[in-house]
Formats: C-alpha cells, structure tokens, sequence
C-alpha cells in the first residue's frame, strides 16, 4: 500500500520513478455513425471496421498524410523486377497475445485474401499477385502476374495471426489479435468498441491508456455529444447545421478538407428497368446537382464531374462530364425508350406496365435520406412512379450484395488510387461491382492501368474509363466528399487524414 501512495503522489507531483512511466493519454472517446460489420481485416467491408482494425493491426506499409508509403510491419522493401517485390519483416515484433510475427503470417494473410473461398471484398486488388513465399523467418517475396503500380498503396492491409485464426475460426472477427497500437478488449453491438493500449508495440507505447468507439447513428445527437463533452472525437458524415453550430463552440475544434471519396448513384444494370442506358442517362439528367449540393450538403461537398477524384494529380481533368440537369432531354429520351403516358393517369407505362422505380439509401445518413426523398419527389414529377427504401446500413449492404434494389445512394470513402476508385467497382470481375456492369474496353483499360508504370500512361487510361463510364452511368458520382473532424480542443496529437485514417491515435493524448 506504502509504495502504491508512493507512485501515485509522485506521477501526480510529476517526479519520475526509475523503470516507471507515468501514463499520459487517458481515454479518447470516438463518436461513429455506424457499427462495424467484422473486425478482421481480411473481410472489413465499412469504415467503421477499417478504422478499428487499423489501431489493432499493422500492414507490411502505411500511408502518410500524404498517401505516401511508409515502413510499418515491413521495415524495407525491393522491387528485384517488374514483377518481383520482397519485403523484409520488422524484427522482434509480436501479436497481442506475445506471439512473434513471421513471414508466414503475412503469406497466411495475403494468401487466405486471394482464395475465393474467403469471399474477401478487397480481394479484386490483390489478384494480380500470384505467389507469396516466405523466403525466411523474416523475409517475404511476392510474385505477380504482371507489374501492378499501386501494389505499395494496398499492402496497408492488417496482417492477421495464423495461429489465431486457425485457433479461433469464425471467431477471430470479433475476438482480433494484431500487433497493432492498441489491442482488442470488447465489443458490445450497436454500443461501443474498447481498445486498450499495448505496451509493448514496437513503435513505443502509444500516448492514450484506451480508446473507445461509441456507435451514434444520429448526426446531430453524435455532434451534441462532442458539444457537451460526451465524447471527444466525431467526423464525417455530419450534418451541415451541425457542422455550423460546432464551429462556434468553445471547447471544439472543426477541420475541414477535401476527402478521398464520393457520394453516387449506384444503377443495377441487370434490373429490368435500369439495365436500359436510356433511363439510367434519364435518371441523370432529372438529378439538380448543383442544388442538392448547395441546400442539402451546404457546400461541405463538392459537385462531382466524373468518377476522377480531384485528388488524384496528374489524373483528374473537368472536361470528362456526366450529363447535367434537362428536364426536357430527360423525357424525350424516356419516350425514345418506349415509355409514355399512354393512360393519361400521371404515371409513364410501356406494354402495359408503369415505369416504377425504387430508390434505396440507409437511415444513418441524414443527408443522403434528404437526397433520395428530393429525387423520388423530382421523378414523380416526371411520371414515374417512384418510392424510398431507407434501411439500416447493414440491410442495405446486404441488398447490394444480392442485386436486390434497382438505384442505391451510397459512398466510397479511403480511395486512394484510381485503381482504387474504379478496378473494383467497374471491372467485369471486381469483387464490389455490385451493379453488374460489363464492358469489355473497361476491363482491357483497367488491367492496363493496373501494369503501367509510366504515370502519363496510367491517367490516359483512366481518363478513358471514366469518358465511358459518365456515358454508361452504371454510377453517377453526385458529388466530392468533403471530410470533417470535429474533437475536443484538450485532445493532443491528433492529425485528421484525407481517407479518413485514424493512424495518428497512436501519437494522440488526452491530458
């Protein structure tokens, strides 16, 4: 009892013990809008899970602020060839459980990732490699297919323990074990995710003592909880009056930047309906961008021109344009369709059928609710017989996995290359091509972006992608996301990230 007073008085007066050091970070409260759907990083498939796992687990690389690769896990790379990159391991590292890491526990990762049977939804950017060996204990050598320029960027991905998954089977998404700065500690649904700091993380140990994620579906009740001191950390999706309101409070400091991500309209083009190029360029000609981003999203975002991210330097260019608002041009090319009011009841028919459409959002965004319920009013207005399906987030994965809806608005946040932006989402065999889109010129462009090293090469073909895409419109990007952090002002050491990325937790404190 004597020498616990001891340590106390002296952290508390700040007089250092020998072999003693005083925690300085205390608890750091997240505010999140969704829950996450699995805490493995092979399977993550939200935001929500991206950003838990990467306090949890370490990839071979991390991204800089800069989207600039950076050693993590792995401490050095070479590229011997085209297609040969070998990494050497980080020594003396260990998982949660005090385990060593070791080169077969990044080729079990990466290997488990490109079996089919995983069904990982990233799996799609990491086809192009072929082999993963581990040449040693502390050395990995992987063999492509053929040279992949953005290889760097997606070996962020967490390294499981084989140990552990063998171990836990289908349990390991929500008992993980990394080497991450903070380990797991519980995980209750719709509630909260504890985190606890791990001493023995090779950076050092991180600043903060816990971290806890708490599951706010509300905008405006997450952005009241960061104003009464709930909690102490919130980000987009906000609400534009929130955002408003907490740019005036004391205790609160908002930072707003351009994001990694878009909000669109995803088409099913093997629905009955969409699947005619005709409606879905009618559908994007009925949409008033500029006002929907001007009252709704109040300007946080920015009106999209295409499926190019301004991001991407070198890449992006406005003069690739998806069709812009027309009434008019919009209801002729409906009755170029076949479809017209043959009735006279309000309602467009063709063969006897009205022309019905269902829009489909989740209930945890505000703004995208607002957005559906205008465009379902507009397309109403024009003769079809529309309705919103909003649910919650997750049922709304679920439908878009099995091709159940016809129009979803939805987003991409964390894209960090236009591979990243389009390979997955438009290629014939990308694992989140969810509305089915198949174009052959598509899939021979992204393959060759994939393979060019020359960055002049790479954005002529994605140029040449997204000139396809704003006239196939199997998305229409409604607009740039803009990202926001709003956090308590005694929070220390925190750097908002334009992906999203809450890597600098580990350098955070709350005093």
């Amino acid at each position: 009892m004597r020498r616990t007073l001891f340590v106390l008085l002296t952290a508390a007066l700040g007089i250092a013990l020998p072999g003693w050091a005083a925690p300085s970070g205390g608890t750091l409260r997240v505010g999140i809008d969704v829950d996450a759907g699995t805490l493995d990083p092979r399977l993550a498939n939200d935001t929500t899970a991206r950003r838990v796992i990467e306090q949890v687990y370490d990839g071979l690389i991390e991204l800089d602020p800069q989207l600039r690769p950076r050693p993590a896990l792995a401490e050095s790379w070479t590229q011997l060839t085209p297609t040969v990159w070998v990494f050497k391991l980080r020594p003396n590292v260990h998982f949660h459980d005090g385990t060593p890491l070791t080169a077969a526990d990044v080729v079990f990762t990466y290997s488990t990732i490109l079996d089919p049977g995983l069904r990982a939804p990233l799996r799609g950017l990491y086809t192009p490699i072929s082999r993963v060996e581990a040449v040693d204990n502390e050395t990995v050598r992987f063999t492509l297919s053929a040279p992949y320029a953005p290889l760097l960027k997606y070996a962020d991905m967490g390294i499981v323990s084989k140990a552990a998954v063998e171990r836990l089977g289908a349990d390991y998404a929500t008992r993980p074990l990394g080497t991450g700065p903070y380990k797991f500690v519980s995980w209750q649904r719709n509630s909260r995710i504890v985190l606890e700091a791990n001493p023995e993380y090779w950076k050092g140990q991180p600043r903060l003592n816990q971290v806890v994620f708490n599951i706010i579906p509300d905008n405006t009740t997450r952005s009241a909880a960061l104003e009464s001191g709930d909690v102490d950390l919130i980000h987009s999706p906000l609400s534009p009056q929130d955002v408003a309101r907490l740019r005036s409070a004391s205790r609160v400091s908002v930072t707003e930047m351009t994001g990694l991500g878009i909000t669109y309209l995803n088409m099913n083009t093997v629905d009955p309906i969409v699947r005619d190029v005709r409606i879905r360029r009618a559908l994007a000609l009925l949409i008033p961008q500029q006002t929907i981003v001007r009252q709704i999203y109040r300007e946080m975002d920015k009106p999209a021109t295409s499926v190019l991210l301004p991001a991407w330097a070198g890449v992006f260019t406005d003069e690739i344009v998806q069709p812009g608002h027309d009434i008019t041009r919009a209801k002729a090319l409906l009755a170029e369709a076949g479809w017209t009011d043959s009735n006279r009841d309000g309602v467009l028919d063709k063969d006897g059928q009205p022309l019905s459409l269902t829009i489909r959002t989740h209930s945890e965004d505000p703004n995208r609710v607002q957005v559906v319920e205008l465009l379902v009013s507009i397309l109403r207005s024009s003769g079809i017989d529309a309705r919103a399906e909003i649910t919650e987030f997750p049922a709304l994965v679920q439908a878009l996995l099995a091709g159940n809806y016809q129009v979803a608005l939805l987003g991409w946040l964390g894209l960090v290359d236009p591979d990243r932006g389009m390979y997955n989402q438009f290629h014939s065999k990308g694992s989140q091509n969810w509305e089915k889109y198949n174009n052959p010129r598509v899939d021979a462009l992204l393959d060759e972006g994939r393979q060019k090293s020359d960055p002049a090469d790479r954005a002529r073909s994605y140029r040449d992608v997204a000139r396809i895409i704003a006239s196939d419109l199997p998305y229409y990007v409604l607009t740039y996301q803009g990202y926001i952090v709003g956090i308590n002002r005694r929070v220390q050491g925190f750097v908002p990230i334009p992906n999203g990325s809450f890597r600098s937790l580990w350098g955070t404190s709350v005093p």
